[in-house]
């Protein structure tokens, strides 16, 4: 049986392969579709989440999944739960988030928003937005 590293699933998910799980260690979280019931479950809970608005066609997006697969391996981010918006077919959701364009990334810490970015590809720039939610 051939190994495949989480960054090759990783690589297929942000060119817009099926909805899968992709992690980078067994602790790592998900990116999962989003799903409203979940995001706000998570919300009550007051646990650490990220909302990333993906389009598959997206050069940016791609760089970012090496970020978001690289830090929320991390122990530390165990219980984050990262919801994927599909820029292409769920425009009305990503709007009501506030966001303007695909490659936004949103971190919240349970009902509290701690950091978004938009258009970056930046490994620490990203990073920073996704550890503001467990800071």
């Amino acid at each position: 049986m051939r190994h495949v590293s989480s960054l090759a699933v990783l690589a297929l998910f942000a060119a817009g392969a099926p909805a899968i799980a992709v992690t980078a260690s067994a602790a790592a979280p998900s990116i999962q579709p989003f799903n409203q019931a979940a995001f706000d479950a998570a919300q009550k809970a007051d646990k650490p989440i990220l909302v990333w608005v993906h389009a598959p066609w997206c050069p940016v997006c791609r760089e970012q999944a090496k970020t978001i697969a690289r830090v929320t391996a991390e122990p530390a981010y165990r219980d984050m739960q990262v919801f994927r918006i599909d820029y292409d077919t769920q425009k009305p959701l990503w709007q009501k988030f506030g966001a303007t364009m695909q490659s936004t990334v949103i971190a919240f810490h349970g009902k509290r928003e701690t950091a978004r970015i938009a258009h970056e590809t930046d490994d620490g720039k990203v990073a920073a937005v996704i550890r503001s939610a467990i800071a």
